[in-house]
């Protein structure tokens, strides 16, 4: 490879990363900065349900907290029936503001009756994301400031 080509492709690799770094960032997309967003496509949301538009009541997660001190209950309550392995709620997850891991709660479509998780955050304040997976209608996401 010649000197030319090589700056040209380094200067596409370095645009492709800053470019790919804000497309990709989640809390750009939620933030409706302008940038094509994954909502609707990767993840779905009230705002932007996708194909799954009529699937909005039954896969959004919700909220319920309650605050004792430095510890915070979060209830994430998904409105879905739980049909064996046919059709059900994976899991819930719980990401902090950055969109880092912070819990999650697996379901046996066997033996849970309706997916809802209960999780314990000590002295955890901002904005809080849950996830809801469904085996057919994918990944849902909904916010929340603790």
């Amino acid at each position: 490879m010649d000197r030319r080509h090589f700056i040209q492709f380094g200067l596409a690799g370095l645009g492709g990363a800053v470019v790919g770094r804000e497309v990709l960032n989640p809390s750009t997309a939620l933030a409706g900065s302008g940038h094509k967003s994954m909502a609707g496509g990767v993840y779905y949301t009230k705002e932007s349900p996708g194909r799954w538009s009529k699937k909005v009541d039954g896969h959004l997660p919700h909220f319920e907290i309650e605050k004792a001190g430095m510890d915070t209950m979060v209830r994430v309550l998904t409105g879905h029936e739980m049909k064996g392995y046919e059709h059900y709620i994976v899991k819930h997850v719980l990401l902090d503001a950055d969109f880092g891991f912070l819990q999650e709660n697996m379901f046996d479509p066997m033996k849970d009756k309706s997916p809802i998780s209960d999780f314990k955050l000590t002295g955890y304040t901002g904005k809080l994301y849950a996830l809801s997976m469904c085996n057919k209608h994918d990944v849902w996401l909904n916010s929340i400031e603790i």
